[in-house]
């Protein structure tokens, strides 16, 4: 009975170190945009300036950004949540600036979206040089789950109006969009 008693003590001890060392605010975050930070994060009990620092992530370390405001965003790291400077943030699946504002990427396609994964249900097609920058205008926002590009072009998609948060260059067929875009687009420009 006592090595059972013993046994029982280390396992909770080892539970409780595991659970201390684990970044808990970044872990509990299994919702939010991916998105990188540019520069040193201060982070804040809120949206400015006047607010108490309440911690910092440091630079080109990848975060999950819970919501925005025009210049505040909530962020959760490996270190920490708070609200920072929304300048200091890149959008994506690296730290590299938005995929669209890159060259050599085709142009002069059709890209059409569909709301059914592998090019099912509703179809939206979009020639070469137009824009969407807000779907939910025209009743399609977060409607689409994959993309077909017909012929030699591309599109840059996003998760917010105005070519905001979270985006990726599409440059072929897509049956099923990443899981950070499926079902979750408000903005695209086809080339």
């Amino acid at each position: 009975m006592r090595r059972f008693g013993r046994l029982l003590t280390a396992i909770t001890s080892l539970l409780a170190v595991l659970t201390l060392a684990q970044p808990t605010a970044f872990a509990a975050s299994e919702s939010g945009t991916l998105a990188w930070s540019t520069a040193p994060l201060v982070l804040r009990n809120g949206p400015g300036i006047a607010y108490d620092i309440t911690g910092d992530i440091v630079a080109d370390t990848q975060i999950k950004v819970l919501r925005c405001q025009r210049l505040w965003c909530v962020v959760d790291g490996p270190t920490g949540r708070g609200w920072t400077n929304k300048g200091d943030i890149v959008f994506g699946r690296t730290s590299a600036p938005f995929p669209f504002m890159m060259t050599g990427y085709p142009q002069g396609a059709t890209v059409c979206f569909y709301q059914g994964a592998n090019y099912s249900g509703g179809e939206f097609c979009i020639e070469p040089g137009r824009s969407y920058r807000d779907l939910a205008l025209v009743g399609l926002d977060n409607a689409f789950s994959s993309v077909r590009v017909m012929g030699e072009g591309s599109a840059d998609v996003c998760r917010d109006r105005f070519f905001q948060s979270y985006c990726e260059r599409v440059t072929g067929d897509q049956p099923v969009l990443d899981e950070h875009l499926r079902q979750s687009l408000s903005s695209i420009r086809v080339h």
